[in-house]
Protein backbone atom coordinates (compact mmCIF):
# COMPACT_ATOMS: atom_id res chain seq x y z
CA UNK A 1 0.00 0.00 0.00
CA UNK A 2 1.27 3.45 -1.04
CA UNK A 3 2.06 6.27 1.45
CA UNK A 4 -0.86 8.53 0.67
CA UNK A 5 -3.04 5.90 1.04
CA UNK A 6 -2.05 5.11 4.31
CA UNK A 7 -2.44 8.61 5.37
CA UNK A 8 -6.12 8.41 4.76
CA UNK A 9 -6.58 4.85 6.60
CA UNK A 10 -4.68 2.15 8.65
CA UNK A 11 -3.66 -1.21 6.67
CA UNK A 12 -6.07 -3.69 6.74
CA UNK A 13 -5.20 -7.41 8.59
CA UNK A 14 -5.46 -10.46 7.69
CA UNK A 15 -9.09 -10.54 9.13
CA UNK A 16 -9.99 -7.47 7.12
CA UNK A 17 -8.52 -8.70 4.20
CA UNK A 18 -10.47 -11.91 4.14
CA UNK A 19 -13.40 -9.83 4.89
CA UNK A 20 -12.73 -7.10 2.00
CA UNK A 21 -12.14 -10.48 -0.65
CA UNK A 22 -15.17 -11.97 0.71
CA UNK A 23 -17.12 -9.08 0.24
CA UNK A 24 -15.45 -8.16 -3.27
CA UNK A 25 -16.56 -11.74 -4.73
CA UNK A 26 -20.25 -10.86 -3.41
CA UNK A 27 -19.91 -7.52 -5.06
CA UNK A 28 -19.13 -9.24 -8.31
CA UNK A 29 -22.03 -11.95 -8.20
CA UNK A 30 -24.49 -9.50 -7.57
CA UNK A 31 -23.77 -7.15 -10.37
CA UNK A 32 -23.41 -10.35 -12.91
CA UNK A 33 -26.78 -11.25 -11.54
CA UNK A 34 -28.06 -7.96 -11.98
CA UNK A 35 -26.88 -7.75 -15.85
CA UNK A 36 -27.76 -11.02 -16.94
CA UNK A 37 -31.39 -10.38 -15.37
CA UNK A 38 -31.51 -7.09 -17.31
CA UNK A 39 -30.01 -8.85 -20.79
CA UNK A 40 -32.68 -11.36 -20.23
CA UNK A 41 -35.32 -8.73 -19.84
CA UNK A 42 -34.32 -7.31 -22.88
CA UNK A 43 -34.23 -10.04 -24.93
CA UNK A 44 -37.58 -11.24 -23.35
CA UNK A 45 -39.04 -7.81 -25.01
CA UNK A 46 -37.30 -8.45 -28.00
CA UNK A 47 -34.80 -5.39 -27.70
CA UNK A 48 -32.01 -7.35 -28.91
CA UNK A 49 -33.28 -8.84 -32.03
CA UNK A 50 -31.28 -8.27 -35.03
CA UNK A 51 -33.77 -5.80 -36.91
CA UNK A 52 -33.40 -3.19 -34.40
CA UNK A 53 -29.61 -3.29 -34.44
CA UNK A 54 -29.33 -3.67 -38.25
CA UNK A 55 -29.95 0.16 -39.10
CA UNK A 56 -27.36 1.35 -36.72
CA UNK A 57 -24.59 -0.65 -38.50
CA UNK A 58 -25.29 1.28 -41.87
CA UNK A 59 -23.25 4.62 -42.89
CA UNK A 60 -25.69 6.73 -42.84
CA UNK A 61 -26.72 6.12 -39.23
CA UNK A 62 -22.76 5.63 -38.44
CA UNK A 63 -22.30 9.13 -40.36
CA UNK A 64 -25.19 11.24 -38.27
CA UNK A 65 -23.36 10.08 -34.93
CA UNK A 66 -20.06 10.75 -36.13
CA UNK A 67 -21.16 14.32 -36.77
CA UNK A 68 -22.52 14.72 -33.38
CA UNK A 69 -19.03 13.37 -32.20
CA UNK A 70 -16.77 15.96 -34.18
CA UNK A 71 -19.17 18.78 -32.62
CA UNK A 72 -18.59 17.05 -29.34
CA UNK A 73 -14.90 17.14 -29.59
CA UNK A 74 -14.90 20.51 -31.36
CA UNK A 75 -16.24 22.33 -28.52
CA UNK A 76 -14.55 20.19 -25.75
CA UNK A 77 -11.41 21.29 -27.38
CA UNK A 78 -12.06 24.60 -27.59
CA UNK A 79 -13.21 24.60 -24.22
CA UNK A 80 -9.61 23.03 -22.89
CA UNK A 81 -7.95 25.30 -25.15
CA UNK A 82 -9.35 28.09 -23.12
CA UNK A 83 -10.05 26.56 -20.01
CA UNK A 84 -5.93 25.56 -19.34
CA UNK A 85 -4.49 28.77 -19.47
CA UNK A 86 -7.58 31.04 -18.04
CA UNK A 87 -7.33 28.19 -14.66
CA UNK A 88 -3.36 28.49 -14.87
CA UNK A 89 -4.13 32.67 -14.24
CA UNK A 90 -6.59 32.23 -11.73
CA UNK A 91 -3.91 29.60 -9.70
CA UNK A 92 -1.49 32.75 -9.85
CA UNK A 93 -3.94 35.23 -8.80
CA UNK A 94 -4.82 32.79 -5.88
CA UNK A 95 -0.86 32.80 -5.25
CA UNK A 96 -0.30 36.37 -5.72
CA UNK A 97 1.21 38.96 -3.34
CA UNK A 98 -1.10 41.59 -4.24
CA UNK A 99 -4.27 41.69 -2.10
CA UNK A 100 -6.87 42.89 -5.28
CA UNK A 101 -5.82 40.31 -7.21
CA UNK A 102 -6.26 37.26 -4.86
CA UNK A 103 -9.47 38.47 -3.93
CA UNK A 104 -10.85 38.84 -7.04
CA UNK A 105 -9.63 35.46 -8.40
CA UNK A 106 -10.34 33.47 -5.10
CA UNK A 107 -14.22 34.75 -5.50
CA UNK A 108 -14.53 33.61 -9.37
CA UNK A 109 -12.98 30.22 -8.27
CA UNK A 110 -15.15 29.93 -5.38
CA UNK A 111 -17.95 30.98 -7.56
CA UNK A 112 -18.05 28.77 -10.77
CA UNK A 113 -16.63 25.59 -8.48
CA UNK A 114 -20.07 26.37 -6.51
CA UNK A 115 -22.59 26.95 -9.24
CA UNK A 116 -23.83 23.91 -11.44
CA UNK A 117 -22.75 24.19 -14.43
CA UNK A 118 -26.44 23.72 -16.00
CA UNK A 119 -27.57 26.93 -14.34
CA UNK A 120 -24.64 29.14 -16.10
CA UNK A 121 -25.92 27.54 -19.40
CA UNK A 122 -29.28 28.77 -18.11
CA UNK A 123 -28.05 32.24 -17.90
CA UNK A 124 -26.52 32.38 -21.19
CA UNK A 125 -29.53 31.42 -22.67
CA UNK A 126 -32.28 32.95 -20.96
CA UNK A 127 -30.46 35.94 -18.67
CA UNK A 128 -28.10 37.57 -20.99
CA UNK A 129 -30.37 37.91 -24.55
CA UNK A 130 -33.06 39.68 -22.38
CA UNK A 131 -29.97 42.31 -21.80
CA UNK A 132 -29.18 42.27 -25.29
CA UNK A 133 -26.40 40.13 -25.95
CA UNK A 134 -27.27 36.94 -28.25
CA UNK A 135 -23.83 34.55 -28.66
CA UNK A 136 -23.46 31.45 -31.28
CA UNK A 137 -24.93 28.23 -29.92
CA UNK A 138 -21.03 27.02 -30.02
CA UNK A 139 -20.59 29.56 -27.80
CA UNK A 140 -23.81 29.40 -25.05
CA UNK A 141 -22.06 25.98 -25.14
CA UNK A 142 -18.37 26.59 -24.49
CA UNK A 143 -18.21 29.89 -22.28
CA UNK A 144 -20.31 28.65 -19.39
CA UNK A 145 -18.00 25.30 -19.89
CA UNK A 146 -14.61 27.31 -20.07
CA UNK A 147 -15.91 29.52 -16.77
CA UNK A 148 -16.50 26.17 -14.87
CA UNK A 149 -13.79 23.72 -15.71
CA UNK A 150 -11.30 26.72 -15.46
CA UNK A 151 -12.19 27.31 -12.00
CA UNK A 152 -11.52 23.73 -11.27
CA UNK A 153 -8.23 23.71 -13.18
CA UNK A 154 -7.32 26.50 -10.85
CA UNK A 155 -7.34 24.69 -7.77
CA UNK A 156 -5.30 21.92 -9.39
CA UNK A 157 -2.15 24.06 -10.77
CA UNK A 158 -2.21 25.81 -7.49
CA UNK A 159 -1.93 22.36 -5.81
CA UNK A 160 0.72 21.57 -7.89
CA UNK A 161 2.54 25.01 -7.23
CA UNK A 162 2.24 24.19 -3.42
CA UNK A 163 3.20 20.81 -3.73
CA UNK A 164 7.34 21.94 -5.70
CA UNK A 165 9.88 22.76 -2.74
CA UNK A 166 10.32 26.01 -1.66
CA UNK A 167 13.85 25.31 -2.98
CA UNK A 168 13.40 25.54 -6.50
CA UNK A 169 11.75 28.82 -6.24
CA UNK A 170 14.53 30.03 -4.02
CA UNK A 171 16.97 28.79 -6.32
CA UNK A 172 15.55 31.16 -9.26
CA UNK A 173 15.94 34.16 -7.09
CA UNK A 174 19.30 33.60 -5.94
CA UNK A 175 20.04 33.61 -9.60
CA UNK A 176 18.61 36.93 -9.70
CA UNK A 177 15.25 36.42 -11.59
CA UNK A 178 12.32 38.43 -10.51
CA UNK A 179 9.15 36.66 -8.78
CA UNK A 180 7.03 36.98 -12.06
CA UNK A 181 10.17 34.64 -13.75
CA UNK A 182 10.52 32.51 -11.32
CA UNK A 183 6.57 31.43 -11.40
CA UNK A 184 6.74 30.94 -15.57
CA UNK A 185 10.33 29.81 -15.62
CA UNK A 186 10.71 27.37 -12.84
CA UNK A 187 7.66 26.88 -10.83
CA UNK A 188 4.78 26.47 -13.17
CA UNK A 189 6.72 24.14 -15.70
CA UNK A 190 7.52 21.51 -13.02
CA UNK A 191 4.16 22.30 -11.43
CA UNK A 192 2.00 21.16 -14.83
CA UNK A 193 4.34 17.92 -14.90
CA UNK A 194 3.16 16.94 -11.48
CA UNK A 195 -0.36 17.32 -12.29
CA UNK A 196 -0.98 16.20 -15.95
CA UNK A 197 -2.59 12.78 -14.52
CA UNK A 198 -5.22 14.73 -12.29
CA UNK A 199 -5.76 17.51 -15.77
CA UNK A 200 -6.38 15.08 -17.79
CA UNK A 201 -8.73 13.11 -15.99
CA UNK A 202 -10.33 16.96 -15.97
CA UNK A 203 -10.06 17.03 -19.90
CA UNK A 204 -12.19 13.92 -19.71
CA UNK A 205 -14.93 15.66 -17.22
CA UNK A 206 -15.19 18.25 -19.29
CA UNK A 207 -15.76 16.21 -22.86
CA UNK A 208 -18.55 14.66 -20.67
CA UNK A 209 -20.02 17.89 -19.40
CA UNK A 210 -20.60 18.82 -23.39
CA UNK A 211 -23.51 16.72 -22.96
CA UNK A 212 -25.44 19.19 -21.92
CA UNK A 213 -25.71 21.05 -24.90
CA UNK A 214 -28.55 20.16 -25.44
CA UNK A 215 -30.10 23.08 -23.48
CA UNK A 216 -28.65 25.12 -25.84
CA UNK A 217 -29.69 22.67 -28.91
CA UNK A 218 -26.04 22.33 -30.26
CA UNK A 219 -26.01 19.32 -31.86
CA UNK A 220 -23.29 17.35 -30.23
CA UNK A 221 -23.06 13.61 -29.82
CA UNK A 222 -26.10 12.71 -27.08
CA UNK A 223 -28.33 15.45 -28.72
CA UNK A 224 -27.97 13.05 -32.33
CA UNK A 225 -28.79 10.32 -30.07
CA UNK A 226 -31.43 11.82 -28.89
CA UNK A 227 -32.79 12.59 -32.78
CA UNK A 228 -31.84 9.66 -33.88
CA UNK A 229 -33.54 7.46 -31.37
CA UNK A 230 -36.58 9.52 -32.20
CA UNK A 231 -36.63 8.68 -35.77
CA UNK A 232 -36.10 5.26 -35.42
CA UNK A 233 -38.49 4.79 -32.33
CA UNK A 234 -35.52 2.59 -31.09
CA UNK A 235 -33.82 5.17 -28.05
CA UNK A 236 -32.22 2.19 -26.34
CA UNK A 237 -30.53 1.12 -29.38
CA UNK A 238 -29.81 4.73 -30.22
CA UNK A 239 -28.79 5.59 -26.81
CA UNK A 240 -26.33 2.78 -26.63
CA UNK A 241 -24.49 3.64 -29.68
CA UNK A 242 -23.96 6.79 -27.92
CA UNK A 243 -22.45 5.10 -24.72
CA UNK A 244 -20.13 2.96 -26.96
CA UNK A 245 -18.30 5.82 -28.64
CA UNK A 246 -17.98 8.00 -25.12
CA UNK A 247 -16.64 4.89 -23.80
CA UNK A 248 -13.86 4.26 -26.44
CA UNK A 249 -13.12 8.03 -26.54
CA UNK A 250 -12.87 8.03 -22.75
CA UNK A 251 -10.38 5.35 -22.82
CA UNK A 252 -8.77 7.04 -24.92
CA UNK A 253 -8.05 9.98 -22.62
CA UNK A 254 -7.37 7.69 -20.02
CA UNK A 255 -4.85 5.43 -21.67
CA UNK A 256 -3.18 9.60 -22.55
CA UNK A 257 -3.13 10.01 -18.81
CA UNK A 258 -1.31 7.43 -17.87
CA UNK A 259 1.25 7.18 -20.76
CA UNK A 260 1.83 10.81 -19.21
CA UNK A 261 2.13 9.34 -15.77
CA UNK A 262 4.55 6.54 -16.70
CA UNK A 263 6.39 8.87 -18.70
CA UNK A 264 6.54 11.47 -16.17
CA UNK A 265 7.61 8.54 -13.14
CA UNK A 266 10.35 7.91 -15.60
CA UNK A 267 11.73 11.50 -15.41
CA UNK A 268 13.57 12.78 -12.09
CA UNK A 269 10.89 14.12 -9.62
CA UNK A 270 10.55 17.88 -9.59
CA UNK A 271 10.88 19.71 -6.36
CA UNK A 272 11.84 16.33 -4.47
CA UNK A 273 12.91 17.55 -0.90
CA UNK A 274 15.28 15.00 -0.61
CA UNK A 275 16.20 11.11 -1.10
CA UNK A 276 19.01 9.88 1.24
CA UNK A 277 17.64 7.77 3.87
CA UNK A 278 15.79 9.25 6.95
CA UNK A 279 15.30 12.73 4.43
CA UNK A 280 11.51 13.32 3.91
CA UNK A 281 10.26 12.26 0.49
CA UNK A 282 8.92 14.56 -2.33
CA UNK A 283 5.59 16.81 -1.79
CA UNK A 284 2.54 16.03 -4.14
CA UNK A 285 -0.63 17.09 -5.53
CA UNK A 286 -2.51 14.84 -2.90
CA UNK A 287 -0.11 15.91 0.22
CA UNK A 288 -0.76 19.35 -0.02
CA UNK A 289 -3.63 20.11 -2.06
CA UNK A 290 -5.88 17.05 -1.18
CA UNK A 291 -8.60 18.78 0.38
CA UNK A 292 -8.82 21.60 -3.07
CA UNK A 293 -8.75 18.33 -5.30
CA UNK A 294 -11.33 16.34 -3.37
CA UNK A 295 -13.86 19.66 -3.62
CA UNK A 296 -13.44 19.20 -7.97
Amino acid sequence: MTGPNRVLFDAPGPRARRRIRLATALSVLVIAGLIALGVHQLARHGQLDHARWQPFGQWPYQRFLLQGLVRTLKAAGMAALLALPAGALLALGRLSPHRVLRLAAGGFVELFRSVPLLLVLYVFLMGIPRAGYTFPVFWELVIPVVLCTSALLAEIFRAGVLALDRGQSEAGYALGMRRRQVMWLVVLPQAVRLVVPTLVSQLVSLLKDTTLGYVVSYPELLNQGKVLGSYTHDFLQSYLSVTAIYIVVNAVLSQLAEALERRGKRRPKAGAAGTGPGLPGPRTPESVGVEALRTT
